[in-house]
């Protein structure tokens, strides 16, 4: 019985240290990611079926992040410059109560969609490497720009580059 628990407890710590490898592992340019139905900050879901098909801006960042705080207004104009294309953002905060993100976006008048981060996002898109951290998706998936840290306003409006056809 004790060999029984022994090997049990040595597959789960096997288990736990493979899943922790992957977990770690971040999103790369060239992988696949496939965004999950999200919950927007205001309580609106989005289906996954909405990204299919769409190129996708996806940034991660904070309440509390100064270079996020440089970088949002510009995610922002991009967002608004693109609007009725098939270029997508979506943003992603990684702060604990989403109370403060609501907050936030709604006192500096961002509109763009807006969620909290999930064990599902986690999975997609692996571990963070830093803030901002932003991906850019192509219309099946797949990561064709990664940039972590902050962007200058002339990278960020380069983005709408992949707005077109």
């Amino acid at each position: 019985m004790a060999t029984a628990a022994r090997r049990a407890r040595a597959w789960l710590a096997v288990a736990a240290l493979a899943l922790g490898a992957a977990a770690a592992q971040a999103a790369e340019v060239g992988d696949a990611i496939r965004l999950p139905d999200i919950t927007l900050l205001d309580g609106s879901t989005v289906p996954a079926s909405h990204w299919a098909g769409k190129p996708v801006v996806v940034e991660f960042w904070a309440t509390w992040c100064p270079f996020c705080a440089l970088q949002n207004p510009r995610l922002q104009a991009l967002y608004d410059k693109t609007r009725g294309t098939k270029l997508q953002v979506l943003t992603i905060s990684i702060d604990r109560d989403p109370r403060e993100a609501q907050t936030y976006v709604k006192q500096r008048g961002y509109t763009f969609p807006a969620t909290m981060d999930s064990d599902a996002l986690r999975r997609a898109f692996g571990t963070r490497r830093g803030l901002p951290e932003l991906y850019v998706l192509d219309g099946k998936g797949r990561v064709v720009q990664k940039e972590v840290g902050e962007m200058i306003d002339d990278d960020v409006a380069a983005l709408a580059r992949y707005a077109k056809p």
